[in-house]
Parts: C-alpha cells; sequence; structure tokens
C-alpha cells in the first residue's frame, strides 16, 4: 500500500490496494492508521458495487442509518447523493461548511463516498482538518475554549431554524423537514479528544451550532464567525476533483467538508454510506 499526502495537514492518495478483493483486519487496520494521521483517504480506480462498498465500510466501523435523508429503496444505510441535470438554480446536499449530523447524541464517526457519475468539471468536494485547526489557535483562544460546550440543532430538518426553500438541497436527496425534535439543542465540547488517536480538534458546525454553552446566539455569534474563519482557512484543507471510480474516507470527528455547487446542466451522483465505531470522544 502506498500513502502520498495531497497537503501538509490534510488528505491521502492511497495506492496499490483493490477493495474489491479479499478485506481482512490487516488491511483494516491499516487504512484506520493512515485515516486517522490524514484525516481523508482517497482510493482511485475501485469502481466498487453498493455490496463492495458496504463491505469496506465496516473495516472502518458499523454501517448506520441517518435520520431525516430518504435513504435507497434497496438497502436503508445507502443514501444516493445526486443532483440531475435538470436541478438548476437550487442548493446541493452538505454545499456548506460542516461536519455530518453534530447535532446527533453521538454524531457519525466518518462515511464513505463512492463516485458513480460525476460531470465534466465542477462538483469537487472539499475537507478541513479541524486538528491542524485547533493547533494554529492562540493560546488566547485555545484558554477560551478549554471546557467549553457548543450547542447543537438539527436547524435543517426542524422548525424553528427551517431554510428559505431556495437555499434546499436538490430534490433528488429527499429529505424528512420539520420534525420539532430536530430542535433539540445538543451539547458537545468545542474541542474533543479523538478517541483512537488521541489528536485534539475542533469541533465546530456552522450548519449545526448555534451558539456557546451559557451564552446568546448573539453573544456567541462574533466568536463562532471567527472561529469558523480560522478553521477553513486554506492551508487546513484539501480539493477533490472526483473521476467516476474513486472512494474516499473521511473521519467525521476532525473535519469538516464542503460539496462545491458549480455544475448546474450535469448529473451527479455519489453513493454515501456512514459509520460508528463505537468510540466516544472525549473533551
Amino acid at each position: 500500500m502506498k500513502v502520498e499526502p495531497i497537503t501538509r495537514n490534510c488528505g491521502a492518495r492511497i495506492e496499490g490496494v483493490d477493495l474489491a478483493g479479499p478485506l481482512d483486519e490487516e488491511l483494516a487496520e491499516a487504512l484506520r492508521h493512515v485515516l486517522y494521521r490524514h484525516q481523508v483517504l482517497f482510493l482511485p480506480e475501485q469502481r466498487l458495487s453498493l455490496a463492495e462498498q458496504k463491505a469496506v465500510t465496516t473495516l472502518f466501523g458499523e454501517p448506520m442509518q441517518l435520520p431525516y435523508v430518504v435513504p435507497i429503496d434497496e438497502d436503508p444505510q445507502v443514501i444516493a447523493v445526486k443532483k440531475s441535470a435538470a436541478e438548476v438554480k437550487v442548493g446541493v446536499f452538505g454545499g456548506d461548511w460542516h461536519s455530518d449530523f453534530s447535532f446527533l447524541p453521538v454524531p457519525p464517526a466518518g462515511s464513505v463516498l463512492n463516485a458513480v457519475t460525476i460531470p465534466p468539471v465542477g462538483g469537487d468536494t472539499l475537507w478541513s482538518n479541524q486538528v491542524a485547526a485547533f493547533e494554529a489557535l492562540d493560546d488566547d483562544t485555545k484558554e477560551e475554549l478549554e471546557g467549553r460546550g457548543v450547542i447543537h440543532v438539527g436547524k435543517p430538518y426542524g422548525v424553528k431554524y427551517a431554510p428559505p426553500s431556495a437555499t434546499r438541497a436538490a430534490a433528488s436527496v429527499r429529505m424528512t423537514r420539520g420534525d420539532p425534535a430536530a430542535d433539540e439543542e445538543r451539547v458537545h465540547p468545542a474541542v474533543r479528544r479523538h478517541p483512537a488517536s488521541g489528536a485534539r480538534a475542533l469541533f465546530l458546525n456552522p450548519i449545526y451550532a448555534t451558539r456557546l454553552e451559557g451564552m446568546s446566539e448573539a453573544d456567541s455569534a462574533p466568536l463562532l464567525a471567527r472561529l469558523y474563519h480560522h478553521a477553513t482557512r486554506p492551508e487546513f484543507c484539501c480539493r477533490h476533483r472526483w473521476r467516476a471510480g474513486d472512494l474516499v474516507v473521511w473521519d467525521n470527528r476532525t473535519t469538516l467538508h464542503y460539496a462545491v455547487n458549480d455544475y448546474d446542466g450535469y448529473e451527479r451522483l455519489l453513493y454515501r454510506t456512514t459509520f460508528s465505531d463505537g468510540l466516544e470522544p472525549a473533551a
């Protein structure tokens, strides 16, 4: 297995691995080690079936069914991340910096994306390493965040924070909305320690975070805005130009990601699986 870093802080390209072939614990351990080191793994030319993608997902954890996003008919643990050529001037699934479902009591450990149909240009995805973002903070800001909780809410799926229809994801990704339970506030530490690597990472979320614990939204807004700007600085990021057959795995605990919506008039389809590994991050 050859590991080639994409940038200094984020992402690694993996060569010499055929994930459609035999999968064993030795391979799983090696891939998990590289994931914890580089946050995002890019494996080109895999061209996996959904069954093979599910098998790869189990190398990292237990596949899980996510709330609020309607899965494909064939498998409740697979989401079709799709935008059709006819869907123009609409939002896109994941079209802002975020980590996935941080408003859940135990957010997902990570996800796997399997590229099927890709536009000739556009539709890239960016990731930002939140371990590097935390390490680059000044000492005063680190001290300000130590022991602080952040309130997360399932904004797109609830009532109170329901987004305008013009900003919502294309209709090809079906979602359940208007659920009052999604407005329930959930507290997670602003800085969390990765349960496997021990690395400390910012755990903030421009989509789901509303305020710092013990503060109002208005009083929290300036600090959160400053942190979001810092957390997505280019030096912490990598950007992937998709090709059909690509498989990408990322650590949801230590990254933010962003789906670029710049391919109106072309279809884009990726299948996503998500996993939980039963390991709880610590503050």
